[in-house]
């Protein structure tokens, strides 16, 4: 069973999951992917090589075989389990829980493609249905509180398998990034009675300097403050703090605003390594006035060093006036 242990100076949680152990001699210099010699176990007919299916988009139904669109299936190395209690004690001045929560793997589509862009809206769409419907199952389950959406995409950005997928881990605690995020968003609130996202989304509409793609509900814009060299966020236009809320009949043009930034990207770049993820309300929450949900999306062009991982600093040095812009440019 991994654990989850708190650092009680940064007030984090980290996972010890000793089943997805390496041994020490595994930690040796990065050598590039070999070719795969065996069947990809993502590709439709290799079903048997994955755990059974969670929740599919069959249009004849059935179930572990051929035949779907996109499916869910539990990682095969999961970094939580969703079996047990959670156990919660204490060692001293440390605090330990048992690593229950949940690890799932969306397989996008039964082709061997190594991008999300390689889909046609449609089939992004049942991927984004796949991401609700998750998380509104998983919700029913008490002991969890937060839901992590991410993507990774090529090696650098921690990517086991190429064929394009993307994961959710639920957790038992919200992270701290996401709630520090909530904390800032709820003071904000309290002295201007307004959503800071939203307030956002009005000022990177007015200037435009920052916008990369402007549809009817959503927005794609390169944030103030990025972190990284061409980072982009997408947010619904209207508040809603729950990305599992999102009505069924946006996700169409929430998959094509998100389809369209991931190929400005990839035609600016040369098809970056990147990560994609979804930061969402916790799963249990009411409608938060004060919160608003989003996809931020990271190439994975430069590195974090000493310095930023010794202040929490970063530099980036695109600015997101001149990324966006060029974004823009880049015919999707």
């Amino acid at each position: 069973m991994p654990e989850l242990r708190r650092d009680p100076v940064a007030g984090c949680w980290v996972i010890e999951a000793s089943e997805r152990a390496r041994r020490p001699d595994d930690f040796g210099p990065v050598a590039a992917a070999a070719p795969r010699s065996e069947p990809c176990p993502f590709c439709e007919g290799s079903e048997r090589l994955t755990p059974h299916e969670i929740l599919a988009v069959r249009p004849n139904g059935g179930a572990n075989g051929p035949g779907w669109r996109s499916r869910v299936v539990p990682n095969k190395f999961p970094a939580l389990m969703v079996e047990g209690d959670l156990a919660k004690r204490g060692d001293g001045l440390y605090d330990i829980m048992n690593g229950v929560g949940a690890h799932e793997v969306i397989i996008e589509t039964p082709r061997h493609e190594l991008s999300l862009t390689g889909l046609s809206e449609d089939e992004v769409r049942d991927v984004l249905w796949l991401y609700k419907a998750r998380l509104l199952d998983l919700r029913n389950d008490r002991r969890l509180q937060y839901g992590l959406v991410f993507k990774n995409v090529g090696e650098r950005a921690g990517a086991s398998m190429e064929h394009t997928h993307s994961q959710l881990i639920v957790t038992p605690i919200v992270p701290l990034r996401v709630q520090s995020e909530i904390d800032n968003c709820q003071q904000y609130f309290g002295y201007r009675g307004r959503c800071l996202l939203c307030d956002m989304v009005a000022q990177e509409l007015s200037s435009g300097v920052r916008v990369v793609l402007d549809t009817p509900n959503f927005i794609a814009f390169d944030p103030f403050a990025s972190r990284f060299p061409f980072e982009t966020h997408v947010l619904p236009k209207r508040h809603l703090s729950h990305f599992e809320a999102t009505d069924d009949g946006l996700l169409l043009e929430l998959a094509r605003c998100l389809r369209s930034s991931l190929l400005k990207i990839e035609k600016a770049l040369d098809r970056p390594p990147y990560n994609y993820l979804i930061h969402t309300s916790p799963l249990n929450s009411k409608p938060l006035e004060h919160y608003h949900w989003h996809f931020e999306i990271i190439p994975r062009i430069t590195r974090v060093a000493g310095f930023e991982w010794g202040t929490g600093f970063y530099i980036n040095t695109v600015p997101p006036e001149s990324a966006a812009r060029y974004l823009r440019e880049m015919q999707a």
